[in-house]
């Protein structure tokens, strides 16, 4: 039950009337408008533009937005569940409803399992691909934040009812992999017993690889000492990538992220048949006149030193929204990581998804134009990409920055912080901040039992409500607690502004949800579940100096039951909106 979807829909066939009657002009776009919560909580409980929204074509019909609005609230009056309907400024509409209404909520969210998910439930395919890090090494605090995001916005899509893919792109080729094979390959000697003193410039530091070493050792013996780095590297290339891949696993395994696809980047040029793919897309543009050679202007503002100015096979990304026309091929004949990412979206595509969402680090901004301009083009434009960039991680202790860890040797590993403050913290905390917005982490604040530490107020505020509820249990011993029975309380009983005030933010639950998918936007749920916790500990704060509030009243039977039907209904939502952030909905804290 969304009241909020409800009320759009009626004031949607209201406008229709007034289309039907000649009032409005026809071939008006009913989904312009929204109904939302009022700024001011004092104004009523929803509030719609929609006779702002519709201002001009409301001409000559209506005078003014107000005049449109005053129409509206006349009609909407009259609809059984609104007790109010008043026109505020130059044309919004504030709405009070009816108690019942909220009692309705109430019921729905106990008798409903599915309470939150839209009542018409949007099936289509969607593509994930997130985390996506260079298996070079562990991951770190930003990947985390990649990985947290991504995960999260899978959880929401498929809570929303999509059928969602969640992947991973494997960056398995270029010299970032050649590196990692000949850091890899130190380790292998300094394992047979050589000494290898101080890691060279360039290669990757830190001890994760000794494991790989050491495993290549026992598994080789000497035999790949004394060879030529042409026949060792292809071989201590594949190993060291599946060694870092399965830690990389095992670390996203400890977040509770788990991907159906790990897509090779290698494969787009090294098919199981030798296939090149890549190539394949390049020569299917090119046919198409979407590829073409040609020259590339020089760059404002002062040249860089490698500029050229040559013969290149670009890509006419400027037909499809991006700034520039980009080059496919490099100077030495390889690909560009462009042209590899082209054949990998055409992939997606080929795959069915024409919803493609990619999670990448902030500094890829200047690469969402291209990408999102080359899978118009290899759809047809059918298919769309939205990317969503995260932000820098900055780790605190106490205020502190923290930069370093031995395991990597040059930054704090993902593994170390979940280690030490909980899956549950990280994830949350890195929710509770706009994914495009720089986040401060600070491990010390995380732990802390205090209201101060979002997480924690969160996850009290679920035990607090099943603590209630066992409370209710004690004092009325055969009290029925299941929620096909607590769906028939008497909900009128509920009469203070504190009860109605928590009901209002129940009944807004599957609206949070709507939006948060619709945006692509997963820390909506998390400061909607902050939101509805403050609002449960200050409603129990007041039954502390107020007796007769307090959820539990041993003279009042019916009243209890009332309230512990609302606390009931406050565990489910707190728990599936935790659970869209894959963080658990704890009991009890201690």
């Amino acid at each position: 039950m969304n009241v909020f979807a409800e009320l759009q829909d009626r004031i949607g066939l209201i406008l229709k009337g007034l289309i039907d009657n000649g009032q409005l002009p026809a071939g008006l776009d009913l989904s312009r408008f929204v109904v939302e919560p009022p700024r001011d909580p004092s104004h009523g409980d929803l509030a719609t533009n929609a006779a702002m929204v519709y201002a001009k074509e409301a001409k000559p019909g209506f005078s003014s937005p107000r005049e449109l609005a005053t129409t509206l609230a006349y009609t909407l009056a009259g609809d059984p569940d609104v007790d109010q309907a008043e026109v505020a400024g130059p044309g919004f509409i504030n709405i009070r409803l009816h108690p019942h209404v909220f009692a309705d909520v109430l019921r729905a969210s106990l008798s409903d399992d599915s309470y939150g998910r839209p009542a018409v439930r949007d099936e289509r395919a969607v593509n994930v691909e997130y985390v996506s890090a260079n298996p070079t090494g562990p991951m770190h605090v930003g990947h985390g934040r990649g990985a947290v995001f991504g995960d999260a916005l899978a959880n929401l899509l498929a809570f929303s009812g999509r059928k969602v893919t969640r992947e991973y792109y494997i960056n398995d080729a270029g010299a970032q992999v050649d590196v990692l094979a000949r850091s890899a390959f130190l380790r292998y000697r300094e394992a047979l017993g050589e000494s290898i003193g101080e890691i060279p410039e360039g290669l990757y530091p830190g001890d994760y690889l000794k494991p790989a070493g050491a495993a290549l050792a026992k598994a080789h013996g000497a035999a790949l000492r004394d060879k030529p780095e042409a026949e060792w590297l292809p071989l201590v290339r594949a190993f060291a990538i599946d060694a870092m891949m399965e830690m990389i696993r095992t670390d996203l395994a400890a977040m509770n992220i788990r991907h159906e696809v790990f897509f090779s980047e290698r494969s787009l040029t090294q098919g199981d048949a030798g296939e090149d793919h890549v190539r394949a897309v390049i020569e299917d543009l090119r046919a198409r006149g979407i590829v073409y050679v040609g020259h590339l202007a020089p760059p404002k503002g002062q040249l860089p030193d490698d500029w050229e100015d040559r013969e290149q096979t670009l890509f006419r990304s400027t037909d499809f929204g991006d700034d520039v026309d980009r080059p496919l091929i490099k100077s030495d004949g390889g690909y560009t990581y462009f042209a590899s990412d082209i054949a990998y979206h055409k992939s997606k595509v080929d795959r069915g998804f024409d919803d493609m969402i990619d999670v990448w680090g902030a500094d890829h901004g200047g690469y969402v134009k291209r990408m999102q301009a080359a899978v118009k083009a290899v759809s047809g434009g059918r298919a769309s990409l939205d990317v969503k960039l995260c932000q820098l991680v900055k780790l605190m202790r106490n205020g502190e920055p923290v930069t370093m860890s031995k395991r990597a040797g040059t930054f704090v590993t993902l593994r170390d912080v979940v280690d030490e403050v909980g899956v549950d913290a990280v994830r949350f905390m890195m929710l509770f901040r706009k994914n495009d917005a720089t986040l401060e982490f600070d491990l010390a604040k995380v732990i802390e039992q205090s209201r101060e530490n979002p997480v924690f107020y969160v996850q009290y505020a679920h035990a607090r409500c099943k603590s209630v509820i066992r409370q209710a249990k004690a004092v009325f011993a055969d009290l029925d607690t299941s929620a096909a029975t607590l769906s028939t309380a008497d909900f009128t009983l509920l009469t203070d502004e504190g009860e109605a005030g928590l009901a209002k933010m129940i009944a807004q639950f599957p609206r949070q949800i709507d939006a948060a998918a619709a945006a692509h936007e997963p820390h909506r749920v998390a400061f909607y579940l902050h939101d509805l916790a403050s609002s449960l500990h200050s409603h129990w704060n007041r039954g502390k100096d107020q007796p007769h509030l307090r959820f539990v009243n041993e003279e009042r039977r019916d009243l209890t039951s009332a309230r512990v039907a609302m606390v009931s209904s406050l565990t489910r939502v707190f728990a599936s909106g935790l659970g869209v952030l894959g963080v658990s909905a704890p009991d009890e804290m201690r």
